[in-house]
Order: structure tokens, then sequence, then C-alpha cells
């Protein structure tokens, strides 16, 4: 009888281990999947490199890409406020992928990435929203016509110019929206009412933005590039999907022994 109720204890917790253990290398391999589709983008490289700002914004000054279709590259401008001043660089270019490309062939002239009291945000909006607009440490908003206008302080006029508000005035109604709808809550803001009055196309016709590389090229250029990279992405998710389709018993042996290095080595870094 005792040694009956020991071997049922026994094969209980064999059967355990067992049924964890499945669930486990299950997990391995959807977080392997998960992470094969994780693209680290020079973004993201800078957003660590600013680990140590409480506030800052990325903007894509301008963007590129090769006539033969094989290359695509990013300029970004980094803001970053400090105590008494409002620092900026531009960039050098950086290669992206043609994913990333395709993800803000919209977003010229906007902050792609911000960081605001120590949080980071990583959807288009309007350069300026996030830090700057609406933060009475560097303007107010004044009336005019019967509408209320955001303005810099004298100290700080320059940052009209650096997002683009010369061309562009914010108003107040337009910022209310993008805090009320948009901000933290992962979604891209071009304007109110789904109008689309920030991004590429009217930053290029702005004087910020009529002098970038990207403004310089031709439509029929341009069109070319869009139609490129849908293709490309298109083509990757195909493969993609395909690969996870044909999955083996043997494939997943191997990334399940592959799965804990691949974590390891990219877990540094802030991926989206």
């Amino acid at each position: 009888m005792n040694n009956g109720f020991v071997k049922l204890i026994i094969v209980v917790i064999i059967g355990f281990v067992v049924i964890k253990a499945c669930s486990s290398s299950g997990n391995d391999y959807r977080d392997s999947g998960q992470m094969e589709n994780w693209e680290k983008s020079p973004v993201d490289e800078l957003i660590k490199s600013l680990s140590d700002e409480q506030n800052f914004s990325i903007i894509l000054y301008d963007m590129d890409a090769g006539d033969s279709g094989d290359s695509y590259k990013h300029k970004y401008r980094v803001v970053v406020e400090k105590p008494d001043t409002v620092q900026a660089r531009e960039t050098e270019w950086y290669p992206v992928s043609a994913g990333f490309f395709k993800q803000h062939l919209n977003d010229m002239g906007m902050e792609i990435a911000s960081k605001k009291d120590g949080v980071v945000h990583k959807q288009a909006a309007p350069a300026g929203y996030t830090n700057y607009v609406g933060n009475q440490k560097y303007g107010h908003w004044v009336n005019r016509n019967g509408s209320s206008f955001w303005e810099f302080y004298g100290k700080y006029a320059f940052l009209s110019s650096m997002f683009n508000m010369m061309s562009y005035p914010v108003r107040r109604s337009y910022w209310d929206d993008y805090y009320g709808g948009y901000y933290g809550r992962g979604r891209s803001y071009y304007g109110p009412s789904g109008r689309t009055i920030y991004g590429t196309k009217n930053y290029t016709s702005s004087s910020s933005g009529r002098n970038t590389t990207w403004a310089s090229k031709p439509p029929t250029f341009k069109d070319k590039v869009r139609n490129r990279v849908s293709r490309s992405t298109s083509a990757s998710s195909s493969r993609k999907y395909s690969s996870g389709s044909s999955y083996s018993r043997t494939s997943r042996s191997s990334s399940r022994s592959s799965s804990g290095s691949s974590f390891r080595s990219r877990s540094g870094g802030f991926g989206k």
C-alpha cells in the first residue's frame, strides 16, 4: 500500500515536470519568433545613448534612398533640454531598413521619438509638441483674431524656426487635440480631424525643409521608392509567414538552443 502510494506520487511529479518542460519550450519558441520580428533601428541606438537625459526629442530631419533600391538612409535632429538652454545637433546619415524607411515615409520634420520626464514615446508628433509647446518655461499662449497660438519667449524664439512653427503656427486647439487623444497612446498625430497638416509633404515644401535631400528628389523618384519599399516589406512578411508555416520539430529544437543567447544579446537595447 505504501509502495503503491509512493509510486503514484512519483508518477505525478514526473508528469508535472514533463508538462512544465513542454510549456517552457513553447514559450521559448514564441519568444524567439517575437525577437526575430523585432528590429533595432538607429533611433533605438540614439535613445540608448541619451539614457542619462530626462527630456529630449528626435526629429526625422532628412531621408534618402539609393537608385538601385538596396539602400535607405535617415538623418536626424536631436534636441536635448538642459537646465538653462536647449541644445540641438544634426546627426550623420544612418542606414535604415526598408521597413523602417517605409514606416516613417510621411514623418519628415516630425519628432519620431521623444522622452518627457523620463518616459520614452515612439510615435510621430509635430516637432516640439511633446516637451516645449505648452511648457511655460519656454513660452505662453497668445490670442490673435479669436484664436489661441503658442509663442516662445524671446530667449527661445529660435525654437520656432527649429520646429518649423514659422510656417505652421501652433494652434491651441491642435495641441489640445494631440494631448487629448494621441499623446501616450501610441497614435501618430498629423493634424486635427484626420487632416494632414504635418509630415513629409508639407515639411519639404516649407522654408525649413525645401533644401533637404529628399525635397530635391523628383516626384517620379519618390513614387518609385514608395513602391519599392512596399514590395520589399510585403515580400519580407511573406517569407516570415512561410518560414513559420514550415516550422518542424528539428527547427524547433534548434530554435530552443539558440533563443537564450539571442535574447541576451538584444536585451540591452530599446526596441519596438
